[in-house]
């Protein structure tokens, strides 16, 4: 094969994995879309060599003849599940109808300059609400929940202002939480909708910088053998959510509200119905937020419903004042996650979109955003005081143990389904590959 040939669909399978890394997927997605991308290039697996750094990838492709080796790197990173999918799609596609090299290389031009399906005021405005709808999860009134939506939104908005003047990212996390946070400390002193827990609103205002997808990577990852990345993304999270404990610390020494974060009990006491509301708000918030086709926004909607309903049902119970099983949080999580990732199994083939981009929004608003920051509040506001080491580590292992919790639920189902579908899906491709190669020999 001329040396141009293969340099240019090397390139081709350099861009499709960069278009995936950089729009949030998780590395076996990247790593099986890739493959599957080089079977249509024509390049035998054995022959096949692909590294995956989350800022670089490496392609080696060796004959015993020729090797050729090239690296693309991975500038931005965003969560796009738009992009997710339609990679996914154009994969099936490209060999179904035997697109050439450059419609397919066309096709992702198109996906990569696609316009997003929001504007940024309409992501503010909906990761904003999906803060407010964390509030309400933590036990806060409706007024309260404006408070959180109103503080959420606009700190959001500055935040992406801030990104798009190229400023540090973790310094934008800094700055956008302490103005959240101290508008929802000025809004609860002036209290003008009468909420009788104004207080709640700052433990939720900052909530849209959470990491959650990037957690739940890092734990497939781990789980899965791609050490290197999984531990990449997670010391990335930790200091995302480090920039925001930051933030809220300050904006707290600066309010004068020094015991709210310790203190201020999270135990909800509203209808089921409530918890309805407030997890279709946070799930269709932070789908926003991650470029979700708005056709998917009221499956995502529905899927944020289910789990959070199904945690708060084995979570909650007597003990707490509430209707459940009384089971504890970190049981909760796993089978909130666990039960929507078994519906998305099927859901994913009756909306022909991947199965990380239902669930992974629809489990979203479960992740323990306030134990998190907590947790690092606890350690950075240390002054010796007996029993302070042991509320930061508390926080901390219950925050851990619940997105580790939320990660398996998500993967394991789809680990086990994805072991009984993967044959049928390489015959599939095998068997469209040969039909390629026949009508190219017609």
């Amino acid at each position: 094969m001329p040396q141009d040939k293969i340099d240019a669909r090397i390139d081709l399978l350099l861009r499709t994995g960069r278009l995936l890394m950089e729009s949030g997927a998780d590395t076996p997605r990247i790593m099986r879309n890739m493959k599957r991308t080089a079977a249509y290039l024509g390049f035998l697996e054995r022959d096949l060599q692909i590294y995956v750094n989350i800022n670089l990838l490496m392609v080696n492709y060796a004959d015993g003849e020729q090797s050729f080796t090239k690296f693309k790197r991975c500038n931005r990173h965003a969560i796009n599940m738009t992009v997710i999918s339609s990679v996914s799609k154009l994969l099936w596609r490209a060999i179904r109808e035997n697109y050439t090299y450059e419609q397919f290389g066309a096709a992702l031009d198109e996906i990569e300059t696609r316009k997003p399906n929001y504007t940024t005021w309409q992501v503010a405005v909906g990761g904003g609400f999906a803060c407010g709808g964390f509030c309400i999860q933590f036990g806060c009134d409706w007024p309260a929940f404006v408070y959180a939506s109103v503080a959420a939104i606009l700190g959001f908005r500055l935040r992406m202002y801030l990104n798009s003047r190229g400023s540090n990212n973790y310094v934008n996390i800094a700055v956008a939480s302490f103005v959240s946070t101290m508008l929802a400390w000025l809004l609860g002193v002036f209290n003008v909708l009468g909420s009788s827990t104004p207080w709640h609103a700052l433990m939720a205002c900052a909530l849209f910088i959470v990491p959650g997808v990037p957690l739940i990577n890092f734990v497939s990852d781990m789980l899965t053998g791609y050490t290197q990345v999984g531990i990449t993304r997670a010391v990335n999270t930790l200091l995302m959510v480090l920039a925001m404990a930051f933030g809220i610390a300050f904006a707290i020494d600066v309010s004068g509200l020094d015991n709210f974060v310790r203190d201020l009990t999270m135990t909800p006491h509203h209808e089921y119905w409530e918890f309805s509301l407030a997890a279709a708000i946070s799930a269709v918030g932070f789908s926003m937020i991650f470029n979700i086709p708005r056709r998917l926004l009221w499956v995502v909607a529905i899927g944020g419903v289910v789990a959070v309903c199904t945690r708060n049902i084995v979570n909650l119970g007597p003990s707490t004042g509430n209707i459940g099983l009384d089971r504890g949080l970190i049981v909760g999580s796993f089978a909130g996650s666990a039960l929507i990732s078994v519906v998305c199994t099927w859901a994913m083939h009756w909306f022909h979109t991947p199965h990380h981009c239902l669930s992974i929004p629809s489990v979203i608003p479960m992740i323990p955003g306030v134990l998190m920051y907590r947790a690092l509040f606890a350690i950075i506001n240390i002054h010796g005081v007996v029993g302070e080491v042991t509320v930061a580590m508390h926080n901390g292992i219950r925050a851990s143990l619940i997105i580790l919790c939320i990660a398996l639920g998500v993967a394991i189902p789809n680990i086990f389904v994805r072991r009984m579908v993967a044959p049928k899906r390489e015959k599939k491709l095998l068997k469209l590959l040969l039909e390629r190669v026949n009508q190219r020999n017609l």
